[in-house]
């Protein structure tokens, strides 16, 4: 929209459901419907979940400045709410919508409004006590102070109380040294005096309090509300993994076919599906290669309707995006069925676009033997793809060899689903089509040099470390479930990436877990697609500092190794933990059907532990009918551990329905080895993996050494 143009467009957008401001002709239909002489008073509006972005053009460049640093630093002091102050914020935001009449004060009829906007069902007696209570002047409406003891009524967390209680053991206050008590003791934390002191410090708001180094009520509640008091453990939202591995040593955070928007068949192809993925922290994409018009080579999902993107303006977003999120390395995964001429303008625009920041040739002097780490190839581009010929080539000082020759086309969509497999991985050999490869593409190839699979003997005896495989998923769930250990060790020195079936036209997900048990490094899923698949792609990722790399376990590294998930023994794998689990609350799970203002949830939680099969485990608490804002539970569980290390913990809020399935509230998921034990609170997430500003979990944890 040109705001110089006559035409005025009015609409209201909540700054919760803004994700970030791009400045600039950054988006798609600035770049398709705007001149570059616009650009600097172009900026673009993008917004959590499938919702389309907004495009604008100011009236002239300072006003595009204004606005989006105007709205660069709102979105940032939203992102820098502590729970509290994002709970608060939810509150008086449905306070001002149940207001209906705009005078700062709530009648009976606006409360019940409200009471329902906050996701909790009362009947009419209590909703007029609680007014009744609050309306100290008997004006027949709430305002000012009123309005304030209704809010502290309402916030009032009765299981905060209890345990508060037990812990202040000094004059009704938690002293430093009772504090440090409950940090030791519930939390099990190796806390110190000096810690006990630091949180007061940081948390208490009373004054009087802080100078007796005491903590109150109030102050132990912002405490557990804060990241210190999260299910997640602070330290590992930093890299705290060691990352001068080989990078084959890691699980890496893939996408497949990520040039999609939405379904394998007729969805959109976009740079912004890179953009999102990337800043995910994937560090592998996909990009599907097709002759394009006007000689210019297009990626899109070959014998489909869905739409074309240019190749060059692909590579200029990932150039742009690749490193915001982590600097560690990308790779750039093609499925190349280009002619030679447009191969050759590929490689000349990864040349010219990514410059110095793209793998060229080895790191090393002499042929490697191994790979890098990825704290060596820190903001690199890695190219995966054919290769025309060995690697040491590179250091050959004979004749540059050929300039063209013939290689077999990888083409994941045309390949089926009924292959056998027996438990070396050999199957009967399909004939595949061939295409000619250009020299300046290959020579881009230096350590994902993609080959055939021919069984794990013949990969052992015949393939170089930097030639690696592909597996459509059948093919590696079920070397995974057969030859696990045959499958961990080849891992052990080979790379291995796993796609979905070319049948998941709906861009559906497999469960990625029985590859990371088997040491599969590259499991791609579909970013676009939110499902549990892509949950436990975000628990897995979500340590490490949003690297994108996980270190794998030890385990799954020495060439010793006796490890097999199918059939566990005997190992350094087991480490047989007890998990005890208390849900204790939830506090403001969101509405779901907000068409229908009386619609309150009835949530449930289930808890899920995904690892090794004997760990794979899930339990449910009971539905509480008609709250969403304060439901209770106090409903424990027990789950028996016995490898932590590839465990992954996943939280579901569902609304129960007795007659159809069950709606997703929120979720959240995590690795085992990251969760902090004690009384925890748990975000919870959209099912398109946003933060839900206001709602999470109470819960209480204790992981220990089985007896």
């Amino acid at each position: 929209m040109d705001s110089s143009q006559s035409t005025c467009l009015y609409f209201n957008v909540s700054i919760d459901d803004v994700d970030s401001v791009r400045k600039g002709r950054q988006s798609e239909g600035l770049q398709k419907h705007t001149e570059a002489h616009v650009e600097d008073r172009c900026f673009s509006i993008f917004f959590k979940g499938r919702r389309r972005n907004l495009d604008l053009v100011a009236t002239s460049v300072e006003e595009a400045r204004q606005w989006v640093n105007g709205l660069e630093k709102i979105i940032s002091n939203m992102k820098k709410l502590n729970r509290q102050q994002t709970s608060e914020h939810w509150i008086f935001n449905c306070m001002r919508k149940a207001d209906k009449n705009k005078d700062n004060m709530m009648t009976l009829k606006e409360l019940k409004h409200f009471l329902r906007q906050i996701n909790i069902e009362v009947d009419e007696t209590y909703a007029k006590l609680l007014f009744t209570k609050c309306d100290t002047s008997n004006s027949g409406t709430l305002e000012g102070s009123e309005i304030k003891h209704f809010y502290d009524l309402l916030t009032h967390r009765e299981e905060i109380d209890v345990i508060y209680e037990k812990h202040a053991a000094t004059g009704g206050q938690m002293s430093a040294q009772d504090l440090l008590n409950f940090l030791r003791n519930e939390q099990r934390e190796e806390a110190t005096l000096e810690d006990a002191l630091r949180l007061i410090e940081k948390y208490e708001l009373d004054d009087s309090a802080k100078h007796m180094n005491h903590m109150t009520k109030d102050g132990f509640l912002m405490y557990l509300q804060q990241e210190e008091g999260s299910i997640f453990n602070p330290a590992h939202k930093k890299v705290f993994q060691d990352m001068s591995q080989p990078i084959n040593d890691y699980f890496i955070s893939s996408s497949h076919n990520t040039y999609l928007m939405e379904d394998q068949l007729k969805g959109p192809s976009s740079t912004e599906a890179y953009i999102k993925a990337l800043m995910k922290s994937c560090r592998c994409v996909e990009l599907d290669c097709w002759d394009g018009a006007h000689g210019e080579p297009v990626i899109y999902h070959g014998h489909t309707l869905t739409s074309k993107v240019l190749f060059k303006d692909v590579i200029k977003a990932i150039k742009e995006y690749a490193f915001k999120t982590s600097e560690y390395p990308v790779i750039l995964s093609l499925e190349n069925h280009c002619t030679l001429e447009q191969q050759k303008l590929m490689a000349k625009h990864m040349i010219s676009i990514l410059g110095s920041a793209l793998l060229t040739s080895p790191l090393e002097d002499q042929m490697p033997t191994a790979f890098p780490s990825p704290q060596e190839l820190k903001g690199r581009f890695i190219i995966k793809g054919k290769r025309l010929n060995k690697l040491d080539a590179v250091f050959s000082n004979t004749s540059p060899g050929v300039e063209e020759d013939c290689v077999s086309e990888e083409d994941e969509a045309a390949e089926t689903n009924n292959s056998k497999t027996d438990t070396n991985g050999q199957k009967a050999k399909a004939k595949k089509s061939k295409i000619k490869l250009a020299k300046q593409l290959s020579d881009l190839v230096i350590y994902c040099k993609s080959v055939h699979f021919s069984g794990f003997e013949h990969a052992k005896d015949n393939q170089a470390f930097y030639e690696m495989s592909s597996f459509k998923e059948s093919k590696a769930v079920n070397l995974a479930e057969t030859a696990a250990k045959a499958f961990i060790h080849h891992n052990m020195t080979k790379l291995s990436r796993i796609y979905p079936a070319g049948s998941r036209t709906a861009s559906s997900n497999y469960n990625p877990v029985p590859l990371w048990n088997a040491g599969c490094q590259i499991v791609a899923l579909n970013f676009q697609t939110p499902s549990k698949e892509m949950d436990l792609n975000q628990g897995r990722f979500r340590s490490n500092g949003l690297s994108g790399y996980i270190l794998k376990p030890e385990f799954q590294r020495y060439a010793g190794s006796e490890f097999n998930p199918m059939t566990l023994t005997k190992g350094p794998w087991i480490k047989h933990k007890a998990f005890h689990i208390m849900v204790i609350s939830a506090q403001q799970l969101p509405k779901l059907n907000k068409d229908k203002p009386k619609s309150i949830v009835d949530p449930l939680v289930k808890v899920e532990i995904y690892g090794v099969p004997a760990d794979t485990c899930s339990k449910e608490t009971r539905s509480i009918e008609n709250n969403g804002f304060n439901p209770m539970w106090n409903e424990t569980f027990q789950f028996d551990i016995q490898v932590p290390e590839l465990a992954m913990l996943r939280f579901l809020v569902e609304d129960y329905d007795a007659t159809s399935q069950n709606d997703l509230i929120g979720h959240y998921c995590l690795p085992l080895t990251s969760l902090q034990n004690g009384y925890r609170h748990v975000p919870l997430l959209t099912k398109r993996g946003d933060v839900i500003p206001s709602a999470g979990l109470f819960v209480h944890l204790m992981l220990l050494d089985a007896k």
